[in-house]
Parts: C-alpha cells; sequence; structure tokens
C-alpha cells in the first residue's frame, strides 16, 4: 500500500510501500549504514538502519514512522493514511544494532506470542535495555513460558501447549526437548486420539525431581523440617524438641536434622537446592542480622545467616515464622483463594503475616506485621502480675505491651489474677483445657482473651481492611472457645470487621510456608543452572 502524503521534494513512502522509501535530503533510495541496499520491509533478510543513520527510524514501539535528524521531510502516522509497518507486524523495533530480531527470524517473542505468530496481535512488552535481544534471551523466554504452563496444568500436550502460550507448534516441540534433555520435564503418557486422526498424543509434566528443598521451623520448644520436591510435595519430616540454649547449638542443630530428613528420604544432599528457616524475629535486609527475636536466646547475634550457610551449604532464606505461616495457609490452608489476608499467630509470642495476591507484604524494613509491638486499651487487670522484665538476648528491645496481653504467658498471669490455682494452671494449655471442663473461670479467662485479641484484629482491619484474619499458634489455635466471643467484642470495637476463622494447618503452618518459599526459589535456580549451564 503507498502513503498518500507527500514531502516538499517529493513522496515519503513508508516501509511496507511498493517502491524504496526516500531519505531526507535525497531522492534517491535510503541506503542502509554498510551495504548501501534499500530499506526493506519486515520480510526481507536486510537489516533496518542504524543508529549512525540519518535515515528514518522507527523507535521501539512507536506507531509513527519518524524521519532522522537534519529531515525536513514529513513524519507519516498511521491517521495521516500511510502504512506503517514495523519488524515482524507490529512487534517493537530498536534502533541499536544487534537488539533487534534478526529478520527471517521464526520463533516467539517476549509476552508469550511466536514470532511467525506475530500477525495475530496481542501485548508484548519489550525485551529490557540492559539485555539485549539474541537467540539465547528469546530460547530462554520460550523455555520458561512453557515450564510455568506445564506447571499451571499439570500435565498436558505439544498442542495444548501451543494453544495456552500462543507459541507455534515447532517452537514448542524444540523447547519440550530442550527442557527434558535438561532434567526439567518429562513424558507421562500418551492420549489415543480417535480413529483416523493420526498418532497419539504425548503427554508432559514439569519433573518435580529435578531439585529438593528443605524447610526448617525453629521454634523456642521444637524445631521442625520437612524436605520435599519442586512441587512443594513432602518426602521426608521430623519434629525434634529444641534444647539447644545458644543460637550456635541452634544451628548445628537444625543443620543435623535436615541432613538426616533428607538421608531418610533417600536424597543425596547434593540434590537439596534452597533452604528457608522461619523464626521469631525479623531479619534486616540491609544487615542480614535477625531482630526482635526475643524468645530465642542469641539468635539476633550478628554472623547467623553466615553460620546457617555454612552449615547447610545450600541456597538460604531466614523469614519471620508468622510471615511463613501466612504463606503456607495461602498455599494449603484457609487463606487459599483469597486476594488479601492476615495471620495473626498468637503463641509463645504475637505477630502477623500478610498476604496480598499471593505474596508476602513484608514493608520497608521487613516488620510489617510485627503488631506485639502496638498498645493496648483497655490495659491489663489492676490484679494481674506484671509480665518479667524484658531481657532479650540480642540486646535490641523488650518485648511489645500487646504480646504481653495476649501470648501464652499473658492468659496464665490472667488465670491466676482471676482466681484459678497457680499448681494446677501453669500453661496456657492449662487454662483452655479447664475451660472446655466448663470451669467457670477458666472460661471468663478465655473471653477476656478473645476481648484483647478483638483489639489485634481491629487494629489490622483499620490499616490493612482484610477480607480474612487467620488464628493461629498454640493460642490462637483454640478458635472453638476463642472464636464467638472475639467475634461478638469486635463488632463492639469497629465497624470494620473481616471474617475470623481458625488456622487449618495448626503446627504445620509455618514448616510448610518454608516449603512453599523454598520450592518457588528453587525452581528459579534449577531452571537458570540447567538451562544456562
Amino acid at each position: 500500500m503507498r502513503s498518500g502524503v507527500t514531502g516538499d521534494d517529493g513522496p515519503v513512502t513508508g516501509p511496507g510501500d511498493d517502491g524504496p522509501a526516500t531519505g531526507p535530503e535525497s531522492d534517491r533510495a535510503t541506503t542502509g549504514p554498510e551495504d548501501g541496499a534499500s530499506v526493506t520491509g519486515p520480510e526481507d533478510d536486510k537489516p533496518a538502519n542504524g543508529p549512525e543513520s540519518d535515515r528514518a527510524t522507527t523507535g521501539p514501539g512507536s506507531d509513527r514512522a519518524t524521519t532522522g535528524p537534519g529531515s525536513d521531510r514529513a513524519t507519516t502516522g498511521p491517521e495521516d493514511g500511510a502504512s506503517v509497518t514495523g519488524p515482524a507486524d507490529g512487534l517493537p523495533a530498536t534502533g541499536t544494532r544487534g537488539e533487534a530480531p534478526p529478520t527471517g527470524t521464526r520463533g516467539a517473542v517476549p509476552g508469550g506470542r511466536a514470532a511467525d505468530e506475530a500477525s495475530g496481535g496481542g501485548v508484548r512488552p519489550p525485551v529490557p535495555a540492559a539485555r539485549p535481544w539474541h537467540r539465547g534471551v528469546l530460547r530462554s523466554f520460550n523455555e520458561r513460558t512453557l515450564l510455568d504452563a506445564l506447571r499451571a496444568a499439570g500435565t498436558t500436550s505439544r498442542a495444548e501447549l501451543a494453544r495456552a502460550t500462543g507459541l507455534s507448534k515447532p517452537t514448542v516441540s524444540t523447547a519440550l526437548a530442550s527442557l527434558e534433555r535438561a532434567g526439567l520435564v518429562r513424558r507421562t503418557g500418551e492420549v489415543a486420539r480417535g480413529r483416523g486422526r493420526g498418532r497419539a498424543a504425548v503427554l508432559y509434566e514439569a519433573d518435580p525431581r529435578a531439585g529438593y528443598v528443605i524447610g526448617v521451623d525453629v521454634g523456642r520448644r521444637w524445631l521442625r523440617v520437612a524436605a520435599a520436591d519442586l512441587d512443594g510435595t513432602v518426602v521426608g519430616r521430623r519434629d525434634a524438641p529444641n534444647t539447644a540454649r545458644t543460637a550456635d547449638a541452634m544451628v548445628r542443630d537444625a543443620a543435623r536434622l535436615a541432613r538426616a530428613v533428607a538421608a531418610a528420604a533417600g536424597l543425596d544432599w547434593q540434590q537439596v537446592v534452597h533452604t528457608v528457616v522461619g523464626s521469631p524475629g525479623v531479619t534486616d535486609p540491609g544487615t542480614h542480622q535477625v531482630r526482635y527475636a526475643v524468645n530465642l536466646p542469641g539468635w539476633g547475634r550478628s554472623g547467623l545467616l553466615e553460620r546457617l550457610r555454612a552449615e547447610l551449604g545450600t541456597g538460604l532464606d531466614v523469614r519471620n515464622d508468622a510471615n511463613l505461616a501466612a504463606l503456607g495457609e495461602y498455599a494449603r490452608g484457609a487463606g487459599q483463594g483469597t486476594r488479601l489476608f492476615a495471620y495473626l499467630w498468637v503463641g509463645t509470642g504475637l505477630g502477623a503475616g500478610i498476604v496480598s495476591d499471593g505474596k508476602l507484604l513484608t514493608g520497608g524494613r521487613g516488620a510489617a506485621g510485627e503488631i506485639a509491638y502496638l498498645p493496648l486499651f483497655p490495659l491489663p487487670e489492676p490484679a494481674e502480675a506484671a509480665p518479667p522484665a524484658g531481657e532479650p538476648a540480642d540486646g535490641t528491645v523488650p518485648r511489645g505491651s500487646l504480646e504481653d496481653a495476649v501470648s501464652a504467658g499473658a492468659v496464665v498471669r490472667l488465670a491466676h489474677a482471676m482466681g484459678m490455682p497457680a499448681d494446677t494452671t501453669r500453661t496456657a494449655k492449662d487454662v483452655f483445657a479447664a475451660a472446655r471442663a466448663d470451669d467457670p473461670t477458666a472460661r471468663r479467662v478465655v473471653a477476656r482473651e478473645a476481648v484483647r485479641l478483638a483489639h489485634a484484629v481491629a487494629a489490622l482491619a483499620a490499616v490493612l481492611d482484610p477480607e480474612l484474619v487467620v488464628l493461629g499458634g498454640g493460642v490462637g489455635r483454640n478458635g472453638d472457645l476463642l472464636l464467638a466471643p472475639l467475634r461478638e467484642a469486635l463488632r463492639e470495637l469497629t465497624p470494620l470487621r473481616p471474617r475470623v476463622v481458625s488456622s487449618s494447618l495448626g503446627d504445620d503452618a509455618v514448616l510448610l510456608g518454608a516449603v512453599a518459599m523454598a520450592a518457588e526459589a528453587a525452581r528459579e535456580r534449577v531452571f537458570d543452572t540447567r538451562t544456562h549451564g
């Protein structure tokens, strides 16, 4: 199609016209930077002009043909009647040599569409400028797209993958063969077609055995460890009492338990790609030091991550236990399918984990959800004994006032203040057991605890507006006793009332969240290692 727009000295034609394009200072055909050939359209084999040329170039993503510097020619846009075409029919082009796909190259482009099917349109984000385009980037993108599609679909065929991703069937076949050679994809069987419809379709799935992960839950009383494959399926688990009295001892015990779990599952330790450790406290992203871990002696001292990494020898993350519990509930528990929810951890300590659109919301310094430090009103009962003086092992700050009022220790102090005998009421578990046995004093204690927890939920509701709050931890798991009075108190406190439920994972929430996070990190690492060497 020819342009209907003329410049000062003659007609200006676009790259899709029947004749050569005119340059800004000449009536002759525009020449390329090196070969003197005329500028060709997307189906030709000649390269477009580079940045050194003063000929017309099109900017990435532009729908106008812009003339080069010094030109007195008119700029033609699609609204002027000119037919403006870019490489591969609408794909973003770049003016720098080596960054745009060579003409004639067939295959997929970033954004999930194949270059040989690009005429169908679709949104295609450009390749970041920091990473110039080349065949390796394209191949990696296609393989990652297919691997993600396989994990989402489970087991499927090449034809279904082509339909789901928009990649051409030859591109899908090539990428699948590469992933299969790398050990990331495996064949699972065949599906017979109808009579006369050709060969049976081969079925594929992402191979979860391409790597393994370890999840660790470090609590004040227990160490819990699980080994899982890349799908997050647990293949081994062990729980052990936490008898360590120093951070170094806890590191050694956790590492020994992790290796024992892997060995019991029949794994070579070299197959373990990544480990995620959940514990109280917040890991400072700058110093890698754990802060606010007042319930674990010495856990906040510097060098903790380095010692863990040296003992384990794998990729490593150390994350807040409430955050991981929230992630576990989102992946496998009560938080599935929610857009925004909070996990309220009430046990030896207090904290909240927040999941928004499937991602943890951790704040600017990793401390989002540290509601232990919220002030509580009304204050504790006058007869209630004061909590022990804070003596944080990491030398940072004492416990927060809300934690002092609602944690397991606070339940015991409140029970004693309200008349329950100290010799038979040593733990929060004792108080809840008495309440289930219809002890009237114990039931009043539980009701008072529920009111205090309602203040925590009301604070979360005012700041986050979550659709769901999940109660967990040693105290929070007693939803059969806490939920009814908590909801009643919440109605009196605020008009912002999210749904409140008990954790469906119980003591496993932190561990399963650690496994989920480790599996996600390991999938990325395994892909990069096996496809790029």
